[in-house]
């Protein structure tokens, strides 16, 4: 059956779209939720009449993909997990992991959106991962897995580094 995308649908298209699904999922899934309308006459010109307005909403998602594609692209993700002496993780960094951090950082993206080569990342180094975030357009990110021993004992030194740094600062006063 073809039908016309109300509004977007995940899985299926974007809003105005024509596509052809099965007569039971567009009449027990799409049309009882609006989510389309049934290709005829009617909808094709209703929908023509409404392009600029589609077009435009289409052409903000491609504007909010673009300034997201150079935030991801500038973020440096810093993954700690339990790991062996000899860098292999205990458990892997998935494309779920990754979308847990990033929506620590702020961002809000699907897991399924996250490609990740080899699908795991199963030892400590650096890496990188791809986001697919609308039409065409994707970020590359950088990833960086460390284990959790070797953040603890960087976290330790950055720590004496500071304290030296203070100290030549809090020297007697000679009277």
């Amino acid at each position: 059956m073809k039908v016309i995308l109300n509004q977007d649908v995940k899985h299926l298209g974007e809003e105005g779209d024509v596509k052809n699904v099965a007569n039971g999922y567009a009449r027990n899934y799409l049309f009882p939720r609006n989510f389309a309308l049934p290709y005829n006459d009617v909808t094709v010109a209703y929908f023509e009449s409404r392009k600029a307005e589609i077009e435009a909403k289409k052409e903000q998602k491609r504007k909010d993909s673009a300034s997201l594609k150079d935030k991801l692209q500038s973020e440096v993700l810093t993954i700690i997990m339990p790991a062996g002496s000899n860098g292999k993780l205990y458990g892997a960094v998935t494309n779920q992991t990754v979308a847990e951090y990033l929506q620590k950082q702020g961002y809000d993206i699907e897991r399924k959106r996250i490609e990740i080569p080899g699908s795991t990342i199963k030892s400590v180094g650096k890496y990188s991962a791809v986001v697919r975030l609308y039409e065409t357009t994707s970020a590359d990110i950088s990833i960086i897995v460390k284990g959790q021993e070797q953040a603890e004992k960087e976290a330790a030194e950055a720590a004496k580094a500071a304290d030296a740094a203070e100290k030549p600062a809090e020297e007697p006063k000679a009277e």
